[in-house]
């Protein structure tokens, strides 16, 4: 792949496929090479033009975008942008999508569309640039294994002690796929665990439901004041707000703070990471997953140099390894471990004096 991004466009909206391809095309590192109005068409173009990444729309005729991405990845796996709706639905189609091995989502406004679109450019670009760095594919291995909820977790040692650790764990793209590798093998009796995962407002409580469904533990959405108690996993809520851990008295407490974007991110892995340094010192278990940029890694550090334990999803297993990356660079990864074996590790440290 050279240093310039070639990109084909599937969508059915004429509208939508222009001003998506004016906006890419002013990026001097992304070309526009096609424009598809239906996946019989994108099939064609992908097989003359081979691409380095395809932004695909979720609802379309005669093939919709979730059964082409199926195709996708099963026949000639690919980085794939999904763009659709913020719908209920569209959230549901796209965390699916996601989860079957797309590598990221940006939202398709519904009105307003060359205004809003222009508001987001260069996060539309950047999330275009870095799929094309992206291991293509690999979502669709993890995917490909059937995660269950467990009867019974081999993970518990002998002395695990529920409650006396604090887990946080920060993700970006890749997130959805690696946290369903993650959190259905920790036990129904599990740490508390926090979690922020870069994803729009409308995403989190369905991805939190879809976590839940598959764990022994008990997941959802955070909400301000909730208590932070063994067994527990919250997700930070997408949106206006920072997800911190605070103290209230004896207990630990789920806090949403409101301010601006802190890494490049609202919730931001490293606001996380930085109050639960502060509160949970050497009981703090910090891990961070695949994910673009550096958000979390600051954070890490503070978890580390605190007393706590530190884990990196390693290179081979991210998706991006940027975010285990940097944290590994400045010294914030105690050790790195393949995704298959970070639930493994998380509990050991849980054991651990």
């Amino acid at each position: 792949m050279g240093s310039v991004t070639r990109v084909v466009i599937v969508d059915d909206s004429s509208l939508f496929r222009k001003v998506l391809e004016q906006i890419l095309s002013r990026d001097p590192e992304i070309e526009v090479v096609g424009t598809a109005e239906d996946a019989f068409v994108a099939r064609e173009m992908i097989k003359d033009l081979n691409p380095d990444v395809i932004t695909l729309d979720i609802e379309m005729p005669n093939m919709d975008g979730l059964s082409f991405l199926e195709k996708i990845m099963r026949l000639r796996p690919m980085p794939v942008v999904m763009v659709s709706t913020l719908t209920q639905h569209g959230a549901e189609a796209a965390l699916k999508a996601l989860e079957m091995g797309a590598v990221d989502y940006h939202p398709k406004p519904t009105a307003g569309v060359l205004d809003q679109l222009e508001a987001d450019a260069e996060a539309l670009c950047a999330k275009v640039k870095g799929a094309a760095k992206a291991k293509a594919g690999y979502g669709l291995r993890l995917a490909s294994a059937v995660v269950k909820k467990p009867a019974s977790n081999k993970l518990v040692r002998p002395n695990y002690r529920p409650g006396s650790k604090l887990i946080a764990i920060g993700s970006s793209t890749g997130g959805v796929e690696a946290l369903h590798q993650v959190i259905p093998y920790l036990p129904e009796n599990c740490p508390p665990t926090v979690i922020t995962q870069h994803m729009p407002a409308s995403f989190t409580q369905a991805f939190a439901n879809r976590l839940n469904n598959v764990s022994a533990a008990t997941v959802s959405e955070a909400q301000d004041g909730d208590p932070i108690v063994p067994g527990r996993v919250y997700v930070a809520p997408g949106g206006d707000a920072h997800l911190e851990v605070r103290r209230d008295g004896a207990r630990l407490v789920c806090k949403l703070v409101e301010g601006p974007l802190t890494s490049g991110h609202r919730p931001s892995v490293d606001v996380l990471f930085t109050s639960v340094a502060k509160v949970a010192s050497a009981s703090a278990i910090g891990v961070i997953l695949t994910g673009m940029g550096r958000d979390g890694a600051s954070g890490l550090k503070l978890i580390r140099d605190g007393g706590g334990h530190t884990i990196g999803q390693n290179e081979e297993s991210c998706v991006v390894y940027g975010m285990p990356r940097v944290a590994h660079e400045i010294g914030g990864v105690e050790v790195q471990v393949s995704l298959d074996k970070v639930a493994e590790k998380i509990l050991e440290f849980c054991n651990a004096a």
